[in-house]
């Protein structure tokens, strides 16, 4: 279940509370964020929205320990990761956050296999391990096929599903994707949903979204709109926005 107001049972498995992001600019202070209260379930499916320049990005930074609040806290499993020194951050996220981008940052020269491994190079898992875990992680996104083939033998569609395997190789407790059917037609951008849902009905992922797309943010289970820094539900809103044709 997902919670905005702040009053989460304390069994979320993300908790932020009362979370800022303050940016200066020369002598004036920029509020991206003010305030913010969330909670999140293990298995929830969960999309933001709302214009350019209102923070979605910026909170999925800090959601995923890329970054640091001006104020408030990021709890994961019972760990406050704002708290964390920068080399335990750095290996708290490498355990417990897949990202997925917009632009897929897949390595030209590197397979899709090579591509999926790549997080997994930073662990103690011998090579016979890693491979299984990729040849796994390519199976469940569809690609067991191509992982001997490079990014450009690749669709878009596919590549994203590269993308996609490479954030659950590892098998992270939560994925960040931040507008990943934004570089595809509709069609491509209708499976990667389809998998993003697969993903969290059947695998148990919890998956943060944010999408500038309302018929990418209707397949979440609950949609949140983020605007001046304030979070709000937007479920109705957006429902009625994706049935227009």
């Amino acid at each position: 279940m997902v919670s905005i107001d702040g009053r989460g049972d304390g069994k979320s498995l993300i908790r932020v509370r009362g979370l800022g992001k303050t940016y200066r600019r020369g002598g004036e202070e920029i509020h991206v964020l003010q305030g913010l209260n969330l909670d999140v379930d293990a298995g929830d499916f969960v999309a933001f929205m709302g214009p350019s320049g209102s923070g979605k990005t910026t909170l999925l930074n800090l959601l995923g320990g890329l970054d640091v609040p001006s104020a408030g806290s990021v709890t994961v499993a019972g760990d406050e990761i704002t708290r964390m020194s920068g080399a335990k951050l750095t290996s708290w996220r490498a355990r417990h956050v897949g990202f997925v981008f917009q632009m897929y940052n897949l390595i030209p020269v590197l397979t899709a296999f090579q591509n999926v491994e790549l997080p997994l190079l930073l662990t103690s898992l011998s090579k016979a391990d890693r491979r299984r875990h990729v040849e796994t992680a390519l199976q469940v996104v569809g690609l067991g096929d191509r992982m001997r083939h490079y990014p450009r033998q690749l669709s878009g569609g596919q590549e994203q599903r590269v993308g996609i395997a490479r954030a659950i190789v590892a098998d992270p407790t939560f994925l960040l994707c931040d507008e990943p059917t934004g570089d595809l037609d509709r069609r491509s951008a209708g499976e990667i949903l389809d998998l993003l849902g697969m993903l969290s009905r059947e695998h148990g992922k919890t998956i943060l979204m944010v999408t500038h797309d309302p018929r990418a943010a209707e397949r979440a289970g609950v949609v949140l709109h983020l605007e001046k820094g304030v979070l709000e539900e937007a479920r109705a809103a957006y429902a009625a926005l994706a049935a227009t044709p």
